[in-house]
């Protein structure tokens, strides 16, 4: 698939299946988040991969998580949370890893990241796989942060959930741009 075809056609894919993304799968997608757009190259960003049983673990993760801030959680949504990671085969989390820097503050950083996360979203539509990236109440609670290792000075940026399509990719429908670009000055 050439590079507009996939910028213009992608389309986030929620049914995800077995198998997972190749290990050169993965690395293309990796290769892809490092030519994010990088002020100063600094390069602030991490993954991690959860698969196989760490997905479960990460599910239990979440529920205790959410336990601790609302004890009284149904059991329907305690089960839900932890099924949330089983949706795909393979998570990819993208962590903003800011730094102190003179000329690069954290915000550029933060899209810095965010630029690397959605160039893996381009990336796996580009080699067919699919993949929908999600954040939530887990991408933002303080234990499951703690659980997955995030420092002080570390963001979660997202969840890439990974893996084959149930269904052929979808067509994206083109989007009514008008209005979204403006000639300056306005009269």
């Amino acid at each position: 698939m050439d590079a507009i075809a996939a910028l213009t056609q992608r389309a986030s894919v929620a049914k995800l299946d077995a198998p997972a993304p190749t290990a050169g799968q993965l690395d293309t997608l990796l290769q892809c988040a490092a030519r994010a757009a990088d002020h100063g190259l600094l390069r602030p960003w991490r993954f991690l991969t959860i698969e196989g049983e760490a997905r479960e673990a990460l599910g239990e993760l979440f529920c205790r998580s959410a336990l601790r801030e609302e004890p009284s959680l149904s059991e329907t949504l305690q089960t839900k949370l932890r099924n949330m990671p089983l949706r795909a085969p393979l998570l990819l989390v993208v962590i903003a890893q800011l730094q102190d820097h003179p000329k690069v503050p954290e915000v550029e950083q933060l899209l810095c990241a965010g630029a690397a996360a959605q160039n893996i979203v381009n990336g796996a539509y580009a080699q067919g796989l699919g993949v929908i990236w999600r954040t939530g109440d887990m991408a933002y609670n303080e234990h499951v942060l703690s659980g997955l290792g995030l420092q002080a000075n570390e963001r979660l940026i997202g969840y890439m959930y990974l893996g084959t399509p149930v269904k052929a990719l979808p067509q994206a429908a083109t989007p009514d741009l008008s209005g979204r670009c403006q000639s300056w000055p306005q009269s």
